[in-house]
C-alpha cells in the first residue's frame, strides 16, 4: 500500500459460495469499518480453486465493489486458505545448554522453535503457521514467555498447520491476477476466532466449527492454545446436493428450499404443511410434505457432527471442552443445526456473529462474514506483533504469533 493507504487492512475470503474483500482502517480507538464488496464465487470449489479464470474474475467483482467505498486501488490484501486439504498436527522440538544455566534469549527460543518446526513433510506440503502451546524450561511446563528466565534445557511444544502447496498457490495466483499482492494468508478458523471466541473460552477449552458452502473447518483452542485444526468435507453445498438429488430438483431451486423451508430436526416440522418443489424441465412442479425436506437434512447434519465428534474424541479434546462448541459460517444457520449438534457431541453449543468492526454496516453482521472480518482483526493484531517481533525476535520469516492466539 501506498503512503496515503499505510493505514488500510484489506482481507479477501475466496469462499465457495462468495468472495468478499473488506478494508478497515487503523485508528486509534482501533479498526474502523471502510468499504466492502461482494461477488458470487464461479471459480472455487470446497476451498480450492478449479477454474482461475473464473476465480479472477470474482474476486475482481469483489475488489472493484470495495474500491469504489474508498475511492482508491486495493494494492495489497491478507487472504484465507481453507478446505479439505488443511492439515494440523503437534511437534515438539528443543536444546540443551549443558551443565551450566543460562538467561535464555531470542536465539535459544528461535532454535527451540525451529527445532520444533523440523518435522517431515512430503514435498506437495507447506507449513502454514506455527502456533506456540507450551515452553518448557528444566522441566517446568506451563511456561508461555521464557525470556529472560534461567535454565540449562528449553523445549517447546507448537501446533502446526499444513497446507497443500498448490491449493494455496492457485489462491494467491488468483489474487495476484486480479491486480492484488498478496501480504499474507491464513488459515480462516484461526482469524475467525479473533471475531467470535473470548479468552475465558478458549482457557478452558472450546472448538469452533466454520460451516462454509464446501467444508467445514476446524479449530480446536485448550489452555488458550491451539491444540487441533482440520476441515471435514462436508458444508453447506452437501445438503443442498442432497435436497437436489431427492426431490429431482435443480440446484439453484434446492437452495432456495433449504433456506426458506430447511429444518435438520424432522420433529419440528409441523405434520400437513406441504411446499411446491420445481421440477428438472418441462415437467410440472410438485407439492410434497415439508417433513420430507427435514428427513434428507437430517441424516447429513448427524453425520457431520457425528465425524467432528470423532475427531474430538480422537484428540482426547472431546471432553476437553469446558466451555462447549461454537458454531459459525452460513451452514450454521440451518434450522436446527444446533439441536442435532448437541444432541451429537453431548456438549452446549452456540451459534456465533462476530464481533463487529466500528461503523461495520449491518449487512456484515453475520455468521457467513466471521471469517473475513475476523481476518480484518488478525491482520491488525499480526502488524502490531510483527513491530514489536522485530525488535525481540528479529526478523523472522515465521507465520507465527507469538502473543497467545486471541490475546
Amino acid at each position: 500500500m501506498g503512503n496515503a493507504n499505510e493505514h488500510l487492512l484489506t482481507a479477501i475470503d475466496v469462499g465457495s459460495a462468495k468472495t468478499c474483500a473488506l478494508v478497515a482502517e487503523i485508528t486509534e480507538a482501533g479498526v474502523r469499518y471502510r468499504s466492502h464488496g461482494i461477488a458470487d464465487s464461479l471459480g472455487s470449489r470446497k476451498g480450492a480453486i478449479v477454474d482461475l479464470e473464473k476465480a479472477v474474475a470474482s474476486i475482481q467483482r469483489a475488489v472493484e465493489e470495495a474500491e469504489n467505498g474508498i475511492s482508491a486501488p486495493i494494492e495489497r490484501a491478507m487472504i484465507g486458505v481453507s478446505g479439505g486439504h488443511l492439515r494440523g498436527m503437534n511437534s515438539m522440538g528443543g536444546i540443551s545448554f549443558g551443565n551450566r544455566p543460562r538467561e535464555i534469549t531470542r536465539d535459544e527460543v528461535r532454535q527451540a522453535v525451529e527445532k520444533a518446526r523440523a518435522i517431515s513433510l512430503p514435498e506437495d506440503r507447506e507449513v502454514l503457521h506455527l502456533l506456540p502451546q507450551e515452553f518448557i524450561l528444566d522441566g517446568q511446563s506451563e511456561i508461555r514467555d521464557p525470556l529472560g528466565m534461567i535454565g540449562s534445557k528449553l523445549e517447546v511444544r507448537v501446533h502446526v498447520v499444513t497446507a497443500a502447496s498448490s491449493a494455496v498457490q492457485n489462491v494467491v495466483s488468483a489474487v495476484n491476477r486480479a491486480g492484488v499482492h498478496v501480504d499474507d494468508t491464513v488459515f480462516e478458523p484461526l482469524a475467525a476466532a479473533d471475531a467470535i471466541l473470548q479468552p475465558e473460552e478458549r482457557e478452558l477449552g472450546v472448538t469452533l466449527v466454520d460451516i462454509g458452502a464446501g467444508s467445514t473447518d476446524v479449530i480446536a483452542f485448550h489452555g488458550g492454545a491451539v491444540a487441533l485444526t482440520g476441515a471435514l468435507p462436508v458444508g453447506g453445498d452437501h445438503f443442498t446436493s442432497d435436497i437436489s438429488v431427492g426431490l429431482r430438483t435443480p440446484m439453484a431451486e434446492a437452495e432456495r428450499l433449504k433456506l426458506a423451508y430447511g429444518c435438520a430436526v424432522v420433529t419440528r416440522i409441523p405434520e400437513g404443511h406441504e411446499v411446491e418443489v420445481p421440477s428438472v424441465g418441462d415437467r410440472p412442479s410438485r407439492m410434497i410434505a415439508q417433513r420430507t425436506l427435514g428427513e434428507i437434512l437430517e441424516p447429513r447434519a448427524r453425520e457431520l457432527f457425528e465425524v467432528l465428534r470423532d475427531n474430538l474424541r480422537h484428540a482426547g479434546l472431546l471432553e476437553a471442552c469446558g466451555a462447549g462448541v461454537v458454531l459459525t459460517g452460513g451452514g450454521a444457520r440451518l434450522m436446527g443445526v444446533l439441536e442435532i449438534a448437541e444432541s451429537v457431541l453431548r456438549k452446549p453449543v452456540r451459534l456465533a456473529w462476530p464481533s463487529p468492526l466500528a461503523k461495520m454496516p449491518s449487512v456484515l453482521a453475520e455468521p457467513e462474514f466471521s471469517t473475513t472480518i475476523g481476518m480484518i482483526f488478525y491482520a491488525h493484531r499480526a502488524r502490531m506483533a510483527r513491530g514489536n517481533q522485530d525488535e525481540r525476535w528479529g526478523v523472522s520469516k515465521l507465520k507465527s504469533l507469538w502473543s497467545r492466539v486471541g490475546a
